[in-house]
């Protein structure tokens, strides 16, 4: 017990510590969790020797944050809702590989590592976007939805992504896991259609459950579980299942009681999840070639948001939505921070690649929270 009670009595005080400091500079509290990751992992305070035990039950913060999003956003009613996050999607992702293969081409990368700034150029963070986006009140404004549905669709596509990876690898491509992703995207999309035209069935015993509130938490905690284990076998994220769980809870009465109560649970968990990233990054590394991986981190989100203004201005979007929304897309997400530590064990990237692109992975969300404070204002003070 003492192994695990005085790491989280250090983990706790020391976000109390930084959490006042950070909001008198009006910076969300993901970034103190992030800072208290570092201060109390291996290579400062030495608190946690590893971001395992964290990290893992920080993944549950992420599927409660996912979660608590299906059962508060709008399913999208109008075609063009979930067209224009798909084609938007594609063409980042197009011209992030274009971008990605010229700076390899130059700098003479392997193919791996081209394939690696791909994917940190088209996949976001999730857990970092939405909550920025629920702080400012902006969940359910236009620009959004549409990046929400982004983000969605990225989370959907990590097992397309992950069978190249094996294939870079040499590794046997598991076709019954690629086609059962499938099948779950489409069982996702069915879901969504079926919210929409309002045709989605209500659990059983509905009534009982209105007047039990232990067993509303209980099956609320199974249905939220069980959409994230069955969408992590059938190869997509558990937290794409976590949110279509939310979406399933949210639409029956007998559980609208949840959200209030398990606000605390979330709010605990999803800061784990953030610590285990501060965790992750090598303060030593980072101090002797801190520059250089600034550098690269803010050049990696200035391409990210540039390649994103250009594609929403191509969709007819004012270019300062266009300019807000590309910020809050340019940080590279929670599967960068896989894919590298796929692509190291497959050993298909270099020690050395993988510790830089770690850190930048890692720097890109903690420096992301500021630029999209900073466009932010602008956008908005520009409007008035």
């Amino acid at each position: 017990m003492h192994g695990l009670l005085f790491p989280l009595i250090a983990l706790c005080f020391t976000i109390l510590l930084l959490v006042p400091l950070l909001k008198r500079f009006h910076q969300p509290y993901l970034v103190a969790y992030i800072m208290a990751g570092i201060i109390i992992g291996p290579h400062v305070l030495g608190v946690f020797a590893e971001p395992g035990p964290v990290e893992s039950v920080g993944e549950l913060g992420v599927m409660l944050l996912m979660f608590f999003l299906g059962m508060e956003i709008d399913v999208p009613d109008k075609r063009s809702e979930l067209l224009t996050p798909i084609a938007a999607q594609v063409v980042r992702t197009l011209l992030g590989a274009v971008v990605a293969a010229i700076a390899g081409h130059l700098l003479g990368w392997t193919l791996p590592a081209i394939v690696l700034l791909i994917v940190l150029l088209s996949f976001n963070s999730t857990a970092v976007v939405s909550e920025f986006l629920k702080k400012q009140g902006e969940l359910q404004t236009d620009h959004g939805k549409m990046v929400l549905n982004i983000l969605l669709l990225q989370d959907i596509l990590l097992a397309p992504a992950l069978t190249v990876f094996q294939l870079l690898g040499g590794q046997p491509v598991d076709v019954v896991r690629v086609l059962s992703a499938a099948g779950g995207s489409v069982l996702i999309f069915l879901l969504l259609r079926a919210i929409r035209n309002r045709n989605l069935l209500q659990l059983p015993l509905v009534k009982e459950l209105e007047q039990d509130h232990d067993w509303q938490v209980f099956a609320a905690a199974c249905i939220c579980l069980g959409f994230g284990g069955l969408a992590s076998l059938m190869g997509l994220t558990s937290a794409i299942g976590s949110f279509a769980a939310g979406i399933f809870i949210g639409r029956t009465k007998a559980f609208h009681w949840l959200g209030e109560v398990l606000q605390p649970f979330k709010v605990f968990f999803t800061a784990l999840f953030f610590v285990s990233i501060g965790i992750i990054l090598d303060l030593h590394y980072l101090l002797q070639h801190g520059w250089l991986l600034i550098s690269i981190t803010l050049l990696i989100m200035l391409i990210n948001t540039l390649l994103s203004v250009a594609v929403f201005r191509t969709f007819k979007l004012p270019w300062r939505k266009s300019l807000y929304a590309g910020a809050l897309l340019s940080q590279t997400g929670e599967f960068g921070l896989l894919a590298c530590s796929l692509a190291g064990s497959m050993q298909i990237i270099s020690p050395e690649v993988l510790k830089a692109s770690l850190a930048i992975t890692g720097l890109s969300l903690l420096l992301s929270t500021l630029w999209m404070g900073i466009v932010r204002r602008y956008t908005h003070q520009t409007a008035r």
